[in-house]
């Protein structure tokens, strides 16, 4: 087994419109932890622009080839990575954004783990895409049809982050409950169309489990909902799952919501 080295990924992201909030990826970059700390390593970016044309006509492609440029000339310098990042999003009032930290141990080549993570997040899908909400959806459905049966629904609630985050966080987990001694917590999480919701959960809970297991003194166990039908053999699938266990995240199928309901019901004496 190879030494494993610390990865630590962020997307970036062309959002035209801050209040819809809809983006396209379209640039990785990626840093890797030494002795002087994280140091930028890889850029990459999509060399297909159509997405950005279909979601934004009017772009000026400019803007994103310089700045590509910048960053491309930043590699090996060891600038601070938070100034740097910081200056990426300033530098582009708003509609460059980046995403959260994705963190990952690999016993892979350097090379070859951002060959891999790239993939996933800047190849276009080869397979006919299927609206995100509409498989959160159906997650839903079922995660409420299942709390409805056991006599529990009423009992639950949403859980908002705002407590554990910032001020102003609009994030909630969908039910939660606690034992006295836990705080369980049920979140669903469709990768059908993208595994993105999976990985940005993995990379926000992270932050947000030890918060909480601060102010609450209970321990925080997150189960994430997902199809029954997902193929864990697909290599981004596979990531996404193994970012969120790392984060102390579990993995339920919505076949098994039947059998959680029924936890829930025994441990709220429903």
């Amino acid at each position: 087994m190879g030494e494993k080295r610390k990865l630590e990924f962020f997307v970036l992201r062309y959002v035209p419109d801050a209040v819809k909030g809809e983006f396209v990826n379209f640039g990785l970059v990626t840093f890797v932890d030494g002795g002087n700390g994280a140091e930028l390593v890889d850029v990459r970016f999509t060399k297909d622009r159509s997405r950005i044309l279909c979601m934004d006509p009017g772009v000026d492609l400019d803007v994103i080839n310089a700045l590509q440029k910048e960053i491309v000339e930043e590699i090996g310098r060891g600038r601070d990575r938070a100034v740097l990042m910081r200056r990426i999003e300033d530098s582009f009032s708003g509609v460059v954004q980046l995403s959260s930290t994705m963190p990952v141990l690999s016993e892979k080549a350097v090379a070859e783990e951002i060959e891999e993570v790239a993939r996933i997040f800047l190849e276009a899908a080869k397979v006919r895409r299927v609206r995100e909400p509409a498989g959160r959806q159906r997650i839903l459905e079922t995660m409420r049809n299942a709390f409805e049966d056991a006599g529990v629904l009423g009992l639950l609630g949403p859980l908002a982050a705002e407590p554990y985050t910032k001020a102003g966080d609009p994030f909630s987990f969908d039910y939660g409950y606690n034992t006295g001694t836990e705080v369980k917590l049920f979140h669903a999480v469709s990768m059908r169309a993208s595994v993105d919701p999976a990985v940005l959960l993995a990379a926000r809970y992270g932050k947000i489990e030890p918060e909480m297991a601060r102010i609450t003194g209970m321990a925080p166990m997150l189960t994430a909902v997902v199809e029954a039908e997902l193929d864990g053999n697909r290599s981004e699938v596979a990531f996404a799952v193994e970012m969120m266990e790392e984060n102390k995240i579990r993995i339920a199928r919505t076949t098994e919501m039947p059998r959680i309901a029924e936890m829930a019901r025994t441990e709220l004496r429903a």
